[in-house]
């Protein structure tokens, strides 16, 4: 009698460790979606806006606004503070405004906040009334960028972080279009050229809230009787939740290094003896790399699992920030430009993806909404503790080495987000 003839041995592929996959119910695509190129584009612009020209570029204005000005780096630093405060105290009011008039409306408000405050920065002169404009900003950021993001997140939950990389693609054109407009302006029309970006800032702004009130739709809104409607209960739950608690935690130290590194950088590389030009180019370049680092890291995460792409791409930014504390030299300064383009776009993608993985879709809002709290609360206190620690110690080692103590911190939580079990926080 011959042996039992063995089948072919099945070797199973090797599965590291990933960050909760919902199962398909909870990815069910909604019914009659729009089409996703508009959609997207229309969050593309948004995050241009509201991200790019309303708080980014500021570190790209700053030196040739700072001197035209006579501001001092305390100052300036009060100036990213104050928008970062609009942005911290209205940013659960925006939520609560898409939720009541439509994300869509919501955004547009966002958006058409925004035009105004360009428009006054292209004029002012007077130290208080551009800090009021400043504050503007980042009250008009709360009101439009939090609920474009949860409005991809419910429309798109089987691709969330292709289309919230995508996304944040927009992110990255416009700091490469930053880098090159500000310098060429400056070039162009001298001590001046800054008031022209800001003018700039405004008609693309004005333009953009046209094109979201055609191009965006809202999904169907949730009656006061739909059993899906969150109650008052699951909104504390989600608040006190320690998986949440950790996400916006990371999310808040990336919020606070990303606009020390944007308003200060730039402003480091001028002080080492770069000049304008170099800086911005090497802005420019970031940028570019960051409009196809959204979206890759973002597959990456929808495939590998969130938890372990964000503590690679966690890890990558924090080597690009300690490496200007070892060198200040031109090949230097490439290198940390070159490594924050190809991942901290992705580490914003990542854990705004993540934190609507981890409750049910009728609770993303609520949960995107709550972490972003911590996002700008970082953004906050980034500014004004870099611009205090700039002014005590006479440089710029003292706020790039608290930074990158941070970014330690961070890595160190997005271990254990990769551990997160695959069950939902909030069911």
């Amino acid at each position: 009698m011959q042996p039992a003839r063995k089948g072919p041995k099945v070797v199973r592929p090797f599965r590291a460790a990933t960050l909760w996959k919902p199962p398909m119910s909870l990815v069910t695509p909604p019914p009659n979606r729009p089409n996703a190129l508009i959609m997207v584009t229309g969050g593309i612009l948004t995050a241009l806006v509201a991200i790019v020209f309303a708080r980014l570029a500021y570190g790209v204005i700053l030196p040739p606004m700072r001197e035209d000005l006579g501001l001092s780096y305390r100052q300036a630093g009060n100036l990213g503070t104050v928008t970062a405060l609009g942005y911290l105290l209205f940013v659960l009011v925006g939520g609560v405004a898409a939720s009541r008039w439509g994300a869509r409306n919501a955004v547009a408000l966002g958006l058409f906040i925004l035009t105004i405050g360009f428009a006054g920065l292209t004029v002012a002169s007077d130290y208080r009334w551009i800090l009021a404009l400043m504050g503007l900003l980042g009250l008009g950021t709360a009101f439009c960028f939090a609920p474009m993001v949860s409005l991809l997140a419910t429309w798109y939950p089987e691709r969330r972080g292709l289309v919230i990389g995508c996304m944040g693609a927009g992110v990255g054109a416009g700091l490469f279009a930053t880098g090159l407009l500000v310098p060429w302006l400056s070039q162009a029309f001298g001590e001046h050229g800054w008031r022209g970006a800001w003018g700039v800032f405004a008609v693309t702004s004005a333009i953009t809230v046209a094109l979201v009130l055609i191009a965006v739709r809202d999904p169907e809104p949730i009656s006061a009787n739909d059993p899906q409607r969150p109650a008052p209960a699951d909104k504390w739950r989600i608040y006190r939740h320690p998986r949440v608690i950790t996400m916006a935690t990371v999310y808040g130290v990336i919020g606070m290094v990303y606009i020390i590194q944007s308003i200060f950088m730039v402003s480091y590389v001028v002080e080492a003896g770069h000049g304008d030009k170099v800086a911005g180019w090497l802005m420019a370049m970031s940028g570019l790399l960051s409009v196809a680092s959204g979206p890759l890291w973002g597959s990456l995460s929808d495939i590998w699992g969130r938890g372990n792409a964000l503590t690679l791409a966690t890890a990558v930014v924090s080597l690009a920030m300690g490496l200007p504390l070892l060198d200040q030299s031109l090949p230097v300064f490439f290198a940390h430009f070159l490594l924050m383009g190809c991942a901290v776009n992705g580490v914003f993608t990542m854990i705004q993806a993540a934190s609507t993985d981890q409750v049910a879709p009728r609770f993303i809002p609520i949960a995107f909404s709550y972490v972003t709290v911590f996002f700008a609360t970082g953004q906050f206190l980034g500014p004004a503790i870099a611009g205090a620690l700039i002014e005590f110690s006479g440089g710029f080692h003292l706020a790039v080495g608290f930074t990158c103590a941070s970014l330690l911190g961070a890595l160190l939580l997005t271990l254990r987000i990769r551990r997160f079990p695959r069950d939902l926080a909030v069911a």
